[in-house]
């Protein structure tokens, strides 16, 4: 049970849930994302109709935390591919970091970029 314990407050326990729970709340935003999209097909209105609603201060927020989650999917797959083909085992803390710094400054980017 003390492993347990240490393995769940081990930093690459938690690079795993992010990348999972990035993964599905990803996954889960996709059918949104082809609606969106689709607005487009039924004429210049709804479409102009539905880019008026996502000016609204949540939708924007919701959106930075999109762009935070992909930024953090990827950098953690990239982190998973460099442990898989690279010989860098030993530096998995400091992958860990650098995906964490990724994913917090493309986030910040987008943010600055949005406001």
């Amino acid at each position: 049970m003390k492993n347990d314990y240490r393995a769940r407050h081990h930093p690459a326990y938690w690079a795993f849930i992010v990348h999972r729970v990035s993964g599905l709340s990803l996954a889960i935003f996709l059918p949104f994302h082809f609606w969106a999209l689709s607005q487009a097909l039924n004429g210049s209105q709804a479409l102009d109709g539905f880019l008026h609603w996502t000016q609204q201060p949540l939708v924007k927020l919701a959106e930075i935390a999109l762009v935070v989650l992909l930024a953090a999917h990827m950098a953690g797959g990239v982190r998973l591919l460099m442990l898989e083909f690279l010989a860098w085992r030993d530096w998995q803390k400091s992958l860990l970091a650098v995906a964490a710094g990724v994913s917090v400054a493309v986030g910040l980017a987008f943010a600055l970029n949005v406001v």
